[in-house]
């Protein structure tokens, strides 16, 4: 069967410019396979405006979804939130599990760029109005990264299964890699059962859960981060275009996934870069595809304009100089391994405290963790930062050993 080329940028500019009604329509193009019938969905009630919780003395902006997050990329710090911690359906954002597993397995070694995914009759997508597809024909073979690309900008439901069944022989194995990896994160309200996000009561994640992931796919797959910000991708003389609105209208963003289910409601989660200041935005079940960008805009509008990065000690200052045992050196400065930042709310100063380990004895080599510093902004922490060892400190003999033993013991 062969099927037309088509576009979905028309679509996700409309988007973008307000000029769509809501649909649940979930497979956006302007032109559908012909095997592909799309339906009218009846207009979705948008959720009751949600206040968030912030350090912000003027509030958060109140926004009509069932949960929302905003998080400082550099420290992982929760800026604002709104049940941040209650599991509810990710729809489709559970693919950027399924992609950082992909992206994680590729740097590793254990996957290759051009190897090759066969696709599966239970991994075939027939194509319907309520399902995402790649188009991957049946019995045929994609290369990995196609299948990565066809995950993150199609948001291929066959991808998805397809590399799940390579990676770990079934939906189900894959599955258990997925929970594996939520734990390892630190996602303790997230559970897995399926590589898609298809509709499963046992199927949830929060927003604070999709943050720490949407953080660790920026941090840890830097070489394949740019596809999320890629607009289209053609495969099967298929295009389509990525459904994230504001990829067409805000040049900051670069970023992540969108989602969309009856039970999950429209969903989207972003990242947005200004001033060397990275924030991730989170917006759980809201009633439209404009609302989830109207919602995001509006917190990351708010977001760079009530906080600022923050320098609490500069990288060559020494911190402290504590004292070292059974050194031929008695003390060793401590300082900062590498620049630091914390994002504050504008206007607040920020404070600091050291805490350096107890009964630190040489040797002591340069570069070592000795302490930390704690960042606080109006009575909060806000950060922390290790203190390394700016110089190497030789044990000493054992004759001065032996005298460094006895002062010790008088206490001197």
């Amino acid at each position: 069967m062969h099927f037309k080329t088509f576009s979905i940028l028309p679509v996700a500019l409309a988007i973008a410019a307000g000029a769509l009604a809501p649909s649940t329509v979930s497979f956006a193009t302007t032109k559908a396979p012909k095997h592909v019938t799309q339906k009218k969905a009846p207009a979705e009630t948008a959720p009751a405006p949600v206040a968030g919780q912030t350090a912000v003395a003027t509030g958060a902006p109140a926004l009509a979804a069932k949960a929302w997050l905003l998080m400082d990329f550099d420290s992982g710090e929760v800026l604002a939130s709104a049940n941040p911690d209650e599991p509810l359906p990710p729809a489709s954002l559970t693919k950027m599990m399924t992609s950082f597993l992909v992206e994680q397995a590729l740097r590793s070694g254990k996957l290759k760029k051009d190897e090759l995914v066969s696709v599966s009759q239970n991994a075939w997508c027939r194509g319907s109005s309520t399902e995402s597809c790649m188009y991957l024909p049946l019995n045929s073979q994609a290369t990995v990264i196609d299948i990565l690309r066809g995950i993150i900008i199609q948001s291929g439901n066959d991808a998805s299964k397809a590399i799940a069944e390579h990676m770990a022989g079934s939906e189900e194995g894959f599955a258990k890699l997925m929970n594996a990896e939520a734990q390892r994160l630190g996602m303790t309200h997230t559970h897995f059962m399926n590589a898609t996000g298809l509709p499963d009561p046992d199927h949830k994640a929060s927003a604070r859960d999709l943050a720490i992931l949407a953080r660790a796919i920026i941090r840890d797959s830097s070489e394949y981060y740019p596809i999320y910000a890629e607009r289209d991708f053609t495969y099967n003389k298929i295009k389509q275009g990525n459904r994230n609105a504001l990829l067409y209208t805000d040049p900051t963003v670069d970023g992540l996934k969108t989602g969309h289910t009856n039970d999950a409601g429209f969903c989207l989660v972003t990242s947005s870069k200004r001033n060397g200041m990275r924030l991730i935005t989170v917006i759980l079940n809201t009633n439209s595809m404009q609302a989830r960008a109207d919602q995001t805009r509006t917190l990351l509008g708010w977001g760079f304009a009530n906080f600022e990065k923050a320098t609490p000690i500069q990288p060559t200052a020494v911190v402290a100089t504590p004292k070292v045992s059974f050194g031929k050196a008695d003390t060793v400065a401590a300082g900062l391994g590498a620049p630091w930042s914390v994002t504050v709310p504008r206007g607040q100063e920020v404070k600091t405290s050291v805490q350096i380990n107890p009964n630190l004895e040489a040797p002591v080599a340069k570069g070592a963790v000795i302490g930390k510093v704690v960042a606080e902004s109006n009575g909060k922490p806000v950060g922390e930062a290790p203190l390394v060892a700016q110089a190497e400190v030789e044990r000493s003999g054992w004759l001065l050993r032996i005298w460094q033993h006895i002062l010790k013991l008088f206490g001197k």
